[in-house]
């Protein structure tokens, strides 16, 4: 296949471009370098582009692609509350300027990076892909409008699609090579990370009070390189049965912040200063997927997604980033 990765040179979309460096399929990216490196593109052919920018967004399609990958979304939840216009422009917006160039030039197949935000406060725990979609964030909603829009495009231009619904992803790759580099930082493990490595002083942690085994959230984590193998899975399956589909992708565990630290006290040896601060808008206590469907259907499984491979491997790439920003 000949593979647009669109969000490329981001966290998720440079270890699917890791990921697919070990097959035969041609493989080209799209980013505006927004909140990417250029760097994490790893060789392959590069457009600098804006989705924003219809046109040059359909000239880099007429390239002839059998499929596209979009990884090119806002995904601050906090953020999305204060500046909602950023989020329905970039998330909702400009991905329809993607799917409606691709409709134009008849590329029929999409692989979308959804969330479980779309599930805002979750009916029961773990959560499964029959359950209702009920954002209560604007970032999820904007994720859920997208989901909305490729069921309609299904039906009347027969674009296929599958919806990937990720947990927490998480970790480095194991090599060293790429990890999670956002600016600012607002993920869990490489705050607590940052903490340990003297580039924060403490990490806040949001309530303390919830209704779970120790007060606070518990969330599911996944690998960013289990999550760019479900990925592969996805594209190679859509592309063989032609089907739309929404899989859930996590570890069907859930771990707590205060799990998370102490874990973290431990492999990296490090006393981590911790702030309890007031519960975050629009919070839920828990969230674990139910990933019962996507290692039925796709034969995926988690292969790195234990605490201490994704802590390890993020320490790792944390204490490169330090070396780098020395």
């Amino acid at each position: 296949m000949k593979i647009l990765v669109v969000g490329g040179a981001g966290y998720i979309g440079s270890h699917m471009l890791k990921r697919l460096q070990d097959t035969s399929h041609s493989v080209e990216v799209l980013d505006n370098l927004s909140t990417g490196f250029e760097t994490n593109t790893l060789g392959f052919p590069f457009h600098r582009c804006d989705l924003a920018d219809k046109d040059h967004v359909h000239s880099i399609l007429q390239g002839g692609y059998d499929l596209v990958m979009h990884f090119a979304s806002y995904i601050n939840v906090g953020e999305s509350y204060i500046d909602p216009q950023k989020y329905y422009e970039n998330n909702v917006v400009n991905t329809m300027n993607l799917l409606n160039c691709m409709v134009d030039l008849k590329i029929l197949n999409f692989i979308f990076s959804s969330t479980a935000a779309v599930y805002g406060e979750p009916e029961s725990v773990p959560i499964s892909e029959d359950q209702k979609i009920n954002p209560v964030n604007p970032y999820g909603q904007t994720k859920a409008i997208i989901e909305n829009v490729l069921k309609d495009y299904d039906k009347a231009y027969s674009l296929k699609s599958i919806s990937l619904r990720y947990f927490n992803a998480c970790g480095a790759h194991l090599d060293g090579t790429i990890g999670e580099r956002h600016n600012p930082e607002t993920h869990l493990i490489p705050l607590i990370l940052q903490a340990a490595s003297g580039r924060k002083d403490k990490i806040k942690v949001f309530g303390d009070d919830y209704p779970t085994k120790d007060g606070t959230c518990v969330r599911d984590y996944i690998h960013v390189m289990d999550l760019a193998e479900a990925h592969l899975l996805a594209l190679e399956e859509l592309y063989k049965k032609q089907t739309s589909e929404v899989y859930n992708i996590g570890n069907n565990q859930g771990f707590s912040v205060s799990e998370i630290i102490k874990s973290a006290e431990e492999i990296t040896q490090k006393k981590i200063n911790i702030e309890i601060a007031d519960r975050r808008m629009g919070d839920p206590g828990q969230l674990v997927a139910d990933n019962k469907k996507i290692k039925e259907k796709l034969k995926w499984s988690a292969q790195y997604s234990d605490l201490k491979t994704i802590i390890s491997s993020a320490w790792n790439w944390e204490q490169k980033l330090l070396h780098l920003n020395s």
